[in-house]
């Protein structure tokens, strides 16, 4: 069994916390998603994993949504997405996001490891890429990046 965990740090002008882990039993099961996002406005918001764990220019950074398929942007049940496409994560009134995902696109072993890339919570709803337009396509009119932070592997 493989694990992973992210502690996600607020954005330029937010104070969401989060700290969410990720757990592969072996090669081919599916990555479990779990954990809690804090401080957001209730509703919901695009729950992507992208390229890079790079933060030295912030969240954006972390470049566009992981996609070594080379796909476009939609849902996490879509036969065509990113496989960092994981849908959105749904603030409650307290602003706190409970996450329970189950995910075969976003493993922490073999070739395309999500390790060392990062999780990015964004402002909007993803769109799921059914916006009818080019950016719905690419990320889904999700918005900003408010909170982001790196996938690294843990006990």
């Amino acid at each position: 069994m493989v694990k992973a965990v992210c502690v996600l740090a607020a954005g330029s002008s937010t104070s969401i916390t989060g700290t969410i882990t990720f757990t592969q039993e072996g090669p081919a099961d599916s990555t479990i998603v779990t954990g809690e996002v804090k401080g957001l406005a209730p509703g919901k918001h695009g729950f992507h994993i992208h390229q890079f764990g790079d933060y030295t220019n912030g969240c954006m950074s972390a470049g566009g949504h992981f996609n070594p398929l080379g796909a476009t942007h939609g849902g996490p049940d879509d036969a065509v997405r990113h496989a960092g496409d994981l849908g959105n994560i749904i603030a409650g009134d307290d602003g706190v996001a409970k996450v329970e995902i189950k995910d075969p696109q976003v493993p922490l072993i073999g070739e395309n490891s999500i390790v060392g890339r990062s999780l990015v919570v964004h402002e909007k709803e993803d769109d799921l890429g059914k916006g009818g337009n080019e950016e719905s396509l690419k990320t889904g009119n999700a918005g900003p990046r408010v909170a982001c932070g790196v996938i690294g592997i843990t006990k």
